[in-house]
C-alpha cells in the first residue's frame, strides 16, 4: 500500500503520467542499509537508476558509485565529482579504459591487455564467472560476464607496477535472499585475493513489496565470513533505489473483451517498463478520483496505450476502478524509466517530481 505522504502527492499532481519518487523514504531505506553492513564497503549500482536526485541523496550513504559505461561515468563524475567510482561492464572501449575510476573490473584477458597498451596506471578487480549453482535467481549473470577460472589464470602473469591487481569481482545472479547471497559468499570470499567485491542482487519481491530483503543478517553473516584485513564490496541497485518510485497515471478506459475485463491508463510500459522486462504484475493503488463506467470487485487487466499486447502493467488484479480514477504503481524507482523504449508512438514523456519533505 501507498503511504499517506504519496497520496497526497499523487492526488496533487496536475498533469498525468508522472514519477513521484520520496527522497526522505530513500534516505531513511539507505541509511538502514549503511548501518546493517558495519565494515563492508557499500557501493551503488547507477544502472538501476541514475537520477540525480537519487544519486545525491545516496551519496553520504555509500562509499562510492558503480558505473557501467563512459555515460554513467560522466554524469556522476560531474555530479559528485571525487566521489569513488568502480567502472565495471563488458565491452569497454579504449577511451572507457582510460577514464579515471578507483576500481577497474576486468572482464576478459584481451580486456586487461588493452587496458596494458594504454600505459596508463589502474587498480583492476578480475571478474570472475565461477560455475556455482544458484538457486531461486530471477536473473543469472553467465554467459559472456567476465571470465572463468582458466580466464583468471591467463590474466595473473600480465599485471605489472602500474596496472595493479586488487582482488576479485563477482555478480552472479539477482533476486536472491540473505541465505542464498550468504551461501555464495562464503565460496567467493575463501580466496587468497585481499580484496572481494559481492556484486549485488539482493532480492526485490514485486509480488510481496512489504518483504523486504534482511540486510542485517546479510551484514552479520559477512562480518562472520571475510578473514581479518578482508575488504569486502557489495554493489546493490535495485534493492536501494526500487522502493522510493511511483508512477503515477488516470484510468482512461475500461472495457471487456471476450470476457476479461481491461482498464486502459494513460502512459505504458513506454515508460515503465519494469513488469514486462520481469514479467510481473506491478503493485498499484487505485485512488477514486473518477466518475466514469466502472468495473467493480472483479480480475481486472491494467494496460497502457501502445499497440502491442505486451503493454501490460498487471494481469488479472481483483479490483474496482472507474475512468478517471489515479492510480499508482508502487516499487517505480529502479530499472524503470531508465530502461524503457520512450520514443515508441510518440507519446508524450511523464513529469518528475521529487518530494523532498
Amino acid at each position: 500500500m501507498i503511504t499517506p505522504r504519496i497520496r497526497e502527492a499523487a492526488l496533487r499532481l496536475g498533469d498525468v503520467p508522472a514519477y513521484v519518487y520520496d527522497l526522505p523514504a530513500l534516505h531513511e531505506h539507505a541509511s538502514g542499509v549503511r548501518q546493517a553492513l558495519p565494515g563492508i564497503e557499500l557501493y551503488y549500482a547507477v544502472k538501476a537508476n541514475p537520477a540525480a536526485e537519487l544519486l545525491q541523496t545516496l551519496a553520504e550513504h555509500v562509499d562510492g558509485f558503480e558505473v557501467s559505461s563512459g555515460g554513467e561515468h560522466a554524469h556522476v563524475s560531474a555530479l559528485l565529482p571525487g566521489k569513488p567510482l568502480a567502472l565495471g561492464g563488458p565491452g569497454k572501449t579504449d577511451a572507457e579504459l582510460r577514464l579515471p575510476c578507483h576500481r577497474l573490473h576486468v572482464e576478459s584477458p584481451n580486456e586487461l591487455r588493452r587496458l596494458l597498451a594504454t600505459g596508463r596506471e589502474a587498480d583492476v578487480l578480475l571478474r570472475l564467472n565461477p560455475d556455482l549453482p544458484v538457486e531461486g535467481a530471477a536473473l543469472t549473470m553467465s554467459g559472456p560476464f567476465g571470465m572463468d577460472e582458466a580466464g583468471v589464470r591467463e590474466c595473473l602473469p600480465l599485471f605489472t607496477d602500474r596496472v595493479r591487481l586488487r582482488g576479485l569481482h563477482s555478480h552472479l545472479a539477482s533476486g536472491l535472499d540473505a541465505p542464498s547471497l550468504l551461501r555464495l559468499a562464503g565460496t567467493l570470499l575463501d580466496t587468497e585475493h585481499d580484496e572481494v567485491n559481492l556484486g549485488g542482487g539482493m532480492a526485490v519481491s514485486y509480488a510481496s513489496p512489504e518483504s523486504r530483503f534482511d540486510w542485517r543478517a546479510y551484514g552479520a553473516g559477512l562480518a562472520a565470513l571475510r578473514r581479518a584485513g578482508q575488504r569486502v564490496r557489495v554493489e546493490p541497485g535495485r534493492a536501494l533505489t526500487a522502493y522510493c518510485g511511483y508512477y503515477v497515471t488516470k484510468v482512461v478506459d475500461v472495457k471487456r473483451v471476450r470476457g476479461e475485463a481491461y482498464a486502459i491508463v494513460l502512459g505504458g510500459t513506454h515508460h515503465l517498463r519494469t513488469p514486462v522486462t520481469k514479467g510481473h504484475d506491478q503493485p498499484f493503488t487505485v485512488l477514486p478520483t473518477g466518475d466514469g463506467p466502472a468495473l467493480t470487485d472483479e480480475p481486472v487487466t491494467v494496460v497502457g496505450q501502445l499497440c502491442t499486447p505486451k503493454d501490460v502493467f498487471a494481469r488479472k488484479i481483483v479490483t474496482s476502478v472507474r475512468v478517471g480514477d489515479t492510480v499508482v504503481f508502487e516499487m517505480a524507482g529502479a530499472y524503470a524509466w531508465n530502461i524503457s523504449h520512450h520514443d515508441f508512438l510518440m507519446h508524450p514523456k511523464p513529469g518528475f517530481h521529487y518530494l523532498r519533505d
